[in-house]
């Protein structure tokens, strides 16, 4: 698998990761509870994401 390969199936995991985590969000929120794990990994993803990106170009 090519390094171009490998990020690209990395970025698909992570916005399937970011749709759980988000959803996990949500549901903590709409309980009252401390949604901040959850805040903290949606952050993680973005920023994993976003250097992946930077890496394809």
């Amino acid at each position: 698998m090519s390094h171009s390969q490998a990020a690209e199936q990395r970025i698909e995991e992570l916005k399937q990761e970011y749709i759980r985590a988000q959803d996990q969000l949500e549901k903590l929120e709409s309980l009252g509870m401390d949604a901040g794990s959850a805040e903290r990994k949606l952050v993680r993803i973005e920023t994993e994401l976003e250097q992946l990106r930077k890496e394809e170009t």
